[in-house]
């Protein structure tokens, strides 16, 4: 029988009604059903959502053009998890819900998806059922037994509160997660396990590949072919796939057998997403398992603060790991004033004696050392001593970075690439020189001051290349490099069996930053790296962390020392009690983006003025709009302004009230490029 249905578009959320449109259709449909309807003078991918009651409107209705019914319709929780998601993130619905589905989906017809799912099918290798009795397990500590033990019990109570797997680096996580995926597996459910990093999925995926051969696991991350996330989100939304690891993304994939849901390094920056619908990958997994109720595990040996706070709250449930696995114990943290050194002309030394001694003595024992330094290029910025030119990028208000092996500069931000010029642009001087340093140049200062040892660089443009990432982690593996250089990204997840030294040479800058988050992600960090060292319990001889720093004294430093987590966080969250900082406030940032900042900052205040008796009314601060600290970014000028509320719920309501004015507002500032809403904004 012919009936209205509601199909959700990507349309922006001032359109239609968030981007749900009323279609005829010669059947009923269930919600969550892919389709293809006519959008103006296009025709586009849609998904059929509950129609809400609301009278039809005093139009004649275009009919469906296809559906989809090739493939099963979405869950209701994935609906459900979606209009929270647009909601909550003050996004379009169907703006949302259509970009986390596979680009490629979202351009077939029904005829071409029937014939990819047979395709699909025929590809399928089936399982090999005898390759499970190969895989030796390793034994449980008391701690893991007891965290697994925990998961087991959330398992079967729907409202059991979210885990938090607090464990110290080296503690066995991961071997926490694999036993609880295969508890989840013995009861035909599926996991999905959140990283927050493409370049640790390899790993990971081989490692959890390794321990499940008899069943089917699959990756989904920005690094895949558009073939490849086709593919791989059927696997999972079919349930063919048991066990699906991935980036941020992942969060939206569709699993109708979902029985746990895992965030490894839940604290990491790198679950927000940056553009488009600001989401928190790992917020919404919370709230997914929630909806789905299924156990989340939430790990790492930092946790973010709210996550914390949390805990304190007895909202989540602490799981402790304070042991490493075989006993190992944690480096030795030594910190090293810089101010000690005798003052002689000229810049401080790249490693201070008693470190570059330590690093001498590790090399001649045969043992890998790790020399951390969050800043990739041989130097920041290049200048002329004569005139005081610097290499600033000309669209970006940052500096164009000096890269050596290719004589380049770069800027990190826009892209802006130029060859080194052989004289100083504003005088001619022959003389320009590289300010600071970066690991390409730090690299080489190593190979100075340690001729014969293997260094190596790990950092993203070391490991741009095909291959280069798993070249170098398997020579790290294979002891076949002393020193290696790197980056944050040879902090996170890594398990060097041999690294006993680690070094991080540089650490001061965000000890000072205005981002109250700054020294939340600064700890992290350390602590994360110094986790790098000492992980073989074999060892014969104690693992360091050293950190050269000119402010011995900062208090940070000093939980550092004691690889006291908790500490840290208490002394952190008091702070932002005092200060009315998250987790004890709800912010949102409207950021605005122009060729003007004055249009950018027009659109502000314009949007200010229309709220300021509603903020007022409903417990709504509203600051003056401001710079951000990279305000110009590829040529376009960028402004925020902050929004805060002690109450969430209250925040919510001002948005979702806000957010119609202003588009009205939009609609007379010509020039604005662009604008959003962040909504629990990462950065400050």
């Amino acid at each position: 029988m012919t009936g209205a249905v509601a199909v959700v578009v990507d349309t922006p959320q001032h359109a239609g009604l968030g981007g749900a449109l009323d279609y005829l259709s010669e059947q009923a449909l269930a919600p969550g059903t892919l389709v293809r309807v006519p959008l103006g003078r296009r025709e586009v991918a849609g998904i059929v959502w509950p129609r809400a009651a609301r009278p039809l409107p005093e139009v004649v209705l275009r009919p469906i053009a296809q559906q989809l019914d090739a493939m099963p319709a979405l869950a209701p929780q994935w609906l459900s998890l979606l209009e929270f998601a647009a909601g909550y993130y003050q996004r379009g619905l169907g703006e949302l819900a259509l970009a986390v589905l596979p680009p490629e989906l979202r351009k077939l017809d029904a005829a071409q998806l029937a014939q990819r799912l047979r395709r699909l099918h025929k590809r399928l290798r089936a399982p090999d059922d005898e390759a499970t009795a190969s895989v030796a397990l390793p034994t449980l500590n008391d701690e893991q037994s007891a965290a697994l033990g925990a998961i087991d019990v959330a398992a079967g109570d729907a409202h059991a509160p979210p885990l938090l797997l607090h464990g110290v680096t080296g503690s066995g996580k991961t071997e926490v997660y694999l036993r609880a995926a295969a508890r989840a597996l013995e009861r035909q459910r599926q996991t999905l396990m959140l990283v927050p990093e493409i370049n640790l999925t390899p790993q990971l995926l081989a490692r959890v590949t390794a321990r499940f051969p008899a069943q089917r696991v699959v990756a989904m991350h920005s690094a895949l072919t558009p073939a490849q996330r086709l593919q791989t989100w059927l696997l999972a939304h079919l349930g063919l796939a048991d066990i699906v690891l991935g980036t941020r993304l992942a969060v939206f994939a569709s699993l109708p057998r979902l029985g746990l849901v895992v965030v490894d390094e839940e604290h990491d920056a790198s679950y927000k997403q940056q553009e488009g619908a600001r989401y928190s990958a790992r917020d919404l997994a919370v709230y997914r398992a929630h909806l789905e109720r299924v156990p989340v595990l939430l790990g790492s040996a930092t946790p973010s603060l709210e996550t914390w706070h949390h805990v304190l709250s007895g909202r989540y449930r602490r799981l402790a790991l304070e042991r490493r696995i075989g006993g190992a114990a944690l480096p030795r943290v030594r910190v090293f004033d810089m101010g000690r050194l005798p003052r002689v002309q000229g810049p401080p030394p790249v490693l201070a004696p008693p470190l570059l001694e330590a690093l001498r003595e590790r090399l001649a024992r045969g043992e890998q050392s790790l020399v951390f330094l969050n800043r990739r290029g041989y130097a920041p910025v290049l200048h002329c001593a004569d005139c005081g030119w610097k290499s600033a990028c000309a669209h970006c208000t940052a500096w164009r970075v000096f890269h050596k092996h290719d004589r380049t500069l770069r800027c990190h931000h826009c892209g802006f690439t130029e060859r080194v010029p052989r004289a100083c642009p504003e005088c001619g001087n022959l003389d320009i020189a590289p300010l600071g340093r970066g690991t390409e140049r730090l690299e080489e200062q190593l190979g100075e001051l340690l001729p014969g040892a293997r260094i190596a660089r790990f950092d993203a443009d070391a490991t741009r290349g095909k291959g280069n990432l798993e070249r170098t982690l398997a020579a790290v593996h294979a002891g076949e490099i002393d020193v290696l250089v790197g980056t944050q990204m040879v902090t996170k997840g890594h398990d060097f069996r041999r690294v006993t030294l680690v070094a991080a040479v540089n650490p001061d800058a965000a000890l000072f930053s205005s981002d109250f988050r700054a020294p939340e992600r600064q700890f992290a960090l350390l602590l994360q790296a110094a986790g790098r060292a000492g992980r073989d319990a074999a060892a014969t001889t104690p693992s360091e962390m050293w950190i050269q720093t000119w402010h011995p004294q900062h208090a940070l430093f000093a939980a550092l020392r004691e690889h006291d987590y908790a500490r840290f966080a208490g002394s952190q969250l008091d702070e932002r009690r005092s200060a009315g900082l998250p987790p004890f406030a709800h912010l949102a940032l409207l950021r605005a983006e122009a060729r003007d900042a004055a249009v950018a900052q027009a659109f502000l205040r314009a949007g200010a003025d229309t709220a300021a008796a509603m903020a007022e009314a409903k417990g709504v601060m509203i600051y003056p709009p401001v710079p951000p600290t990279m305000q110009r970014v590829a040529g376009i000028e960028r402004m925020q302004m902050l929004v805060e509320s002690a109450a969430r719920a209250r925040l919510q309501r001002f948005l979702t009230a806000w957010l119609p004015k202003l588009h009205e507002v939009r609609a007379t500032h010509k020039g604005l490029a662009r604008w959003a809403v962040d909504v629990d904004p990462q950065a400050i």
